[in-house]
């Protein structure tokens, strides 16, 4: 059994596999991250190896004395990746995008991927059918998006995610909502049918915090795996012990 742990900027994502199924999973704080760990580990006495990717405050050095209870494997850039990667500027790409885009390539061979990752940032990944990673785009998302309006302006407030009344909203809370709402709806939508109109047999997958939420307002199809990072850390950890 193995640990995944993905540090993101917000949260840390913690799931325990036997082999590709997750027996549990638990979304933790920065500040609760290595009790929760600690847990899981007594819970789970087969877990042997814990599989690290992070791209938020924690380093390596944060995960040392766990290696006394399990193997602790890091996924940095060094590792094995089952795609060319062609992008400009490879010593910037965050592990995360490369773990999905790892992830994309073993569950969905022989496809156009596209990777939508709804978290703090908005990431696309684009990987073509030969297994070639171009890169993407990166955007803020929602929660971004609603402290800049507030952050920047002084009046407007600070809301939190919920679903506009309608497009042209009557309240300036109904019209930030729109706003934040439909702009990222519109943003997704119309990054996908771009794609789309220079490519063909393609699957599009939607991940991260915000995935269930966002899927029922896209109208394009869509693949929405809120797990897909996680998965994808279990896959790439496979695929280096090969």
């Amino acid at each position: 059994m193995i640990l995944a742990v993905d540090v993101g900027n917000t949260q840390i994502k913690l799931a325990v596999f036997e082999q590709n199924t997750i027996k549990d999973k638990k979304i933790v704080s920065h500040s609760s991250w290595k009790m929760e760990v600690q847990n899981l580990l007594i819970l789970f006495a087969e877990v042997d190896t814990i599989v690290v990717a992070s791209v938020g405050n924690l380093t390596n050095e944060d995960f040392l004395d766990l290696n006394s209870k399990a193997k602790v494997f890091f996924i940095t850039p060094d590792c094995k990746f089952p795609f060319l990667n062609s992008y400009a500027t490879p010593n910037t790409l965050g592990v995360d995008r490369m773990v999905l885009a790892a992830g994309a390539v073993q569950l969905f061979p022989n496809q156009n991927r596209l990777v939508i990752d709804a978290g703090t940032c908005i990431t696309y990944d684009f990987i073509d059918s030969n297994n070639v990673y171009h890169g993407g785009a990166i955007s803020p998302g929602t929660r971004l998006r609603y402290e800049s309006l507030h952050n920047y302006t002084s009046k407007l407030p600070l809301l939190t995610l919920e679903n506009p009344e309608a497009i042209i909203g009557n309240s300036t809370q109904q019209a930030m909502h729109s706003g934040v709402i439909n702009g990222i709806t519109f943003e997704i939508d119309s990054f996908i049918s771009s794609v789309l109109d220079k490519n063909d047999n393609f699957i599009i997958i939607l991940t991260g915090g915000d995935a269930e939420f966002l899927a029922k307002r896209l109208k394009n199809t869509i693949f929405a795996n809120p797990n897909f990072l996680l998965e994808s850390l279990n896959q790439t950890f496979q695929y280096n012990q090969q």
